[in-house]
């Protein structure tokens, strides 16, 4: 007898809940609005995504954004900040001290201005493509 494959389930799953088009969903996530429906905060305090949307009740907790907005934020900050470092440093040349205290602020600055906006968009995108997922410390 011929041993019998796995094969996945392909079909998936959808949500009860309208899903908007991608670039609906993330222009709604940079906002830091419901993905799903856009008229509700997506937000509970600075980077802290509510449990469900209080107007259309789309699970907004179950999407596990995870490290993936820190590291999207510092990419495009350093794709910012690097080049300009670079033009600066070649079109002036000043002092170490003075790159210092033009870049590190303007780098912390991008850097905590990008996260919620970025953290909203990953966040849209993962609700669009159906990425939920509940928290397994919470079975």
């Amino acid at each position: 007898m011929a041993p019998v494959q796995w094969q996945p389930n392909r079909s998936p799953e959808r949500n009860a809940e309208p899903a908007p088009s991608l670039w609906t969903a993330i222009g709604r996530g940079l906002l830091g609005r419901c993905p799903a429906c856009g008229k509700s905060h997506l937000f509970n305090g600075f980077l802290k995504v509510v449990k469900a949307c209080q107007s259309c009740a789309a699970p907004l907790g179950l999407a596990r954004a995870d490290d993936a907005p820190p590291y999207f934020t510092i990419l495009i900050t350093a794709h910012i900040v690097v080049p300009l470092m670079m033009l600066v440093d070649r079109v002036n040349e000043p002092s170490t001290t003075m790159m210092a205290a033009i870049f590190l602020p303007l780098t912390a600055a991008l850097a905590i201005g990008l996260l919620r906006p970025v953290k909203g968009g990953t966040v849209a995108v993962m609700v669009a493509l159906n990425m939920l997922k509940p928290d397994p410390g919470e079975a």
